[in-house]
C-alpha cells in the first residue's frame, strides 16, 4: 500500500512524500511512488500514532474488560500505546496481582497496553519490584507518601534496573484533607482545599534523591508552575529529572469547578488561573517534557453525587489527537512536530522505546489525522 497526499508528520517535521507500507512496515519513502494499492489522504496529516503514559481505568478496577474498552478507546483517539498506572484495584503490588493484569492484556485488541508496578503496598511497606520488573512491567510507580528510607530503597531499586521511577508528588497529610485546590474557588464554594505546597515539597525532596542516587525520575501529572521550575533548575543541573502535565491542567482552571461541576474534580486539582497560563507559558518554553490526557473513565454512581463525594478522575483517551490540536496547536500554543515530542518521543524514551519518527524500516505504528473534520481518518 502507499499512502499519498498526506502531510507525513514527525519529530523531525513536516514533508509531502508518499510513504509506502508492506507488511506492518514501512519499506520506502519517496515522490511518485506506484503501487496498485494507493490510499489518497487528501491532505490530511499522517503521525506515529500517541504514547499515553498515565492512563487508569474505569472506576480503577483491574479487570479484561476493562483492559479491553480502555485499549479500544485509545486507538479511536489516535493513542497506539498506554500504560496503565498501577494505582488500580486490585493494586499491580505482587505477581498474582501482575499475571492478572498480562493475562488482560494479552486479550485486548486495540492499542497497545503496557503495565507500571506500585512500588507500595497498602501498608506502604515495599512490594517486590525486582521480581515485577523481571516479568515486564515496564516502570516502576511511587508516590511521595512514601518515607524517606522507603523512597530511598526504592531509588535503589530503580538504579540497579536502569528505569525511570514514575513519581506521583503529593502529601498524604495535606490530600487527605482536601477536595480541590486551596484558594478562591475553593473558599467561594465552601469545599476544603489542598494547597500546591502539597506537590512542591516532594518534588523538591525527589529531586534531591534522584541526586543522590543518580536515578531518572519523570514527575507525573504535575499541576504546579513552581514545581516546574524546580524540575527545570534540576535538569539544568545535571539531574535526569522531567515533567509530565495533563492537556486539562494546561486548558482549565479551578473555577471549572463552579457550581459543584463533578467533572472538574481531578487528581491533582485543577490549578489556578494564574498557574494555568504560567503552565502554558512554560509549555511554549519547552520546559514540559510530557502531555497526558491523565484519563480515568468514573462510572455515574461514582461521579453524579455530591462534589466531595465524587470520585477523581474525567475522560480524554477516546479524543486525545483531536483535543491536544484544537486546543495546543490550533491555538498556537505548540505545533505539530512538538506535540508528537511530549505525546510520542518523551513518553516513549520513559519506559526504554525509541518512537516519534516516520522512516523506512520501523513499524508502521502510524494514524491519518483529518485537522477539518478533527477525525481519525485511518489506523495502521
Amino acid at each position: 500500500m502507499i499512502i499519498r497526499n498526506a502531510i507525513v508528520c514527525d519529530v523531525d517535521g513536516e514533508r509531502s512524500v508518499d510513504v509506502r507500507i508492506q507488511d506492518g512496515v514501512i519499506t520506502e519513502i519517496g515522490l511518485l511512488l506506484k503501487d496498485e494499492d494507493i490510499l489518497d489522504a487528501k491532505g490530511a496529516y499522517l503521525l506515529p500514532s500517541l504514547i499515553d503514559t498515565n492512563v487508569k481505568l474505569l472506576d480503577s478496577n483491574l479487570n479484561a474488560k476493562n483492559i479491553q474498552t480502555i485499549s479500544d478507546e485509545a486507538k479511536k483517539g489516535g493513542v497506539g500505546h498506554i500504560v496503565l498506572n498501577a494505582d488500580s484495584n486490585p493494586s499491580i503490588d505482587s505477581e498474582v496481582v501482575l499475571e492478572f493484569a498480562q493475562h488482560g492484556v494479552a486479550s485486548a485488541i486495540g492499542a497497545k497496553v503496557d503495565l507500571m508496578l506500585n512500588t507500595l503496598k497498602k501498608d506502604n511497606t515495599l512490594s517486590n519490584i525486582a521480581i515485577l520488573l523481571k516479568k515486564g512491567v515496564v516502570a516502576p510507580y511511587m508516590s511521595t507518601i512514601a518515607k524517606n528510607d522507603i523512597a530511598i530503597k526504592i531509588a535503589q531499586y530503580v538504579q540497579m534496573y536502569k528505569v525511570t521511577l514514575f513519581c506521583k508528588a503529593e502529601d498524604n497529610s495535606l490530600i487527605n484533607a482536601g477536595v480541590m485546590l486551596d484558594g478562591d474557588v475553593s473558599s467561594k464554594l465552601g469545599l476544603a482545599g489542598i494547597p500546591n505546597l502539597s506537590e512542591v515539597l516532594h518534588v523538591s525532596r525527589m529531586i534531591e534523591i534522584a541526586k543522590h542516587c543518580k536515578i531518572k525520575i519523570l514527575f507525573k501529572a504535575i499541576a504546579s508552575p513552581r514545581s516546574v521550575a524546580l524540575i527545570l533548575k534540576a535538569k539544568e543541573e545535571g539531574v535526569e529529572v522531567s515533567c509530565e502535565v495533563s492537556i486539562h491542567h494546561l486548558t482549565s482552571c479551578d473555577e471549572a469547578c463552579e457550581g459543584f461541576n463533578t467533572l472538574a474534580k481531578l487528581d491533582p486539582p485543577l490549578p489556578s488561573k494564574d498557574d494555568m497560563i504560567l503552565l502554558q507559558n512554560a509549555l511554549k518554553r519547552g520546559e514540559i517534557d510530557v502531555l497526558t490526557t491523565l484519563h480515568q473513565a468514573n462510572s455515574p454512581v461514582n461521579k453524579e453525587v455530591a462534589f466531595f463525594d465524587a470520585a477523581y478522575g474525567c475522560e480524554g483517551l477516546e479524543n486525545a489527537l483531536a483535543s491536544y490540536y484544537e486546543k495546543l496547536v490550533k491555538s498556537g500554543f505548540i505545533s505539530m512536530t512538538e506535540l508528537l515530542q511530549y505525546t510520542v518521543l518523551n513518553p516513549a524514551k520513559s519506559i526504554g522505546l525509541m518512537r516519534g519518527k516516520i522512516e523506512v524500516g520501523i513499524k508502521a505504528d502510524l494514524v491519518i489525522f483529518d485537522i477539518n473534520s478533527l477525525e481519525i481518518k485511518e489506523v495502521f
